[in-house]
């Protein structure tokens, strides 16, 4: 896989919900236009969707003052996103898993459940307010086999 990007894009978003929209649309378009399409195209936007929203929402509480830093990295074969929010950080292992049978129908987790289908790499930094994920054209989880 080539090393090079043919697309690379950085943003800041103001914290409320919508303003995303327009970077989303715009890196959807992008990969399509590098033949991304389908599962994988759809997957991406999952994630974009996912990491956006929850930075607004979650990190930065609606809080139109903050800002939410996104950079995006497309080629024909890879994807990479980093999305980063100004509020103070999460722990990854404090979020419910949605798989398991206790916490079916619990509110929460689905958003980090769906990245983890879709993103080959998922990554955060030490404080727990920027998300990195990576993923390729045709990226399939590995099957878990213990059930």
């Amino acid at each position: 896989m080539s090393a090079e990007w043919d697309w690379t894009a950085e943003t800041e978003i103001p914290s409320k919900l919508g303003a995303h929209l327009p970077f989303l649309e715009e890196v959807l378009s992008r990969m399509e236009s590098l033949g991304w399409g389908g599962r994988d195209l759809f997957g991406v936007q999952m994630t974009l969707e996912e990491t956006l929203t929850n930075a607004i929402r979650h990190g930065n509480h609606s809080d139109a003052s903050k800002l939410v830093r996104a950079a995006c990295k497309v080629n024909g074969e890879r994807f990479w996103l980093s999305v980063e929010d100004e509020g103070e950080g999460f722990c990854r292992d404090d979020v419910a898993d949605c798989t398991a049978d206790e916490n079916v129908g619990a509110f929460g987790g689905r958003g980090m459940a769906l990245i983890d289908a879709y993103m080959a790499d998922v990554s955060f930094n030490d404080r727990g307010n920027r998300i990195t994920v990576t993923t390729h054209r045709g990226y399939r989880p590995p099957v878990d086999d213990a059930d």
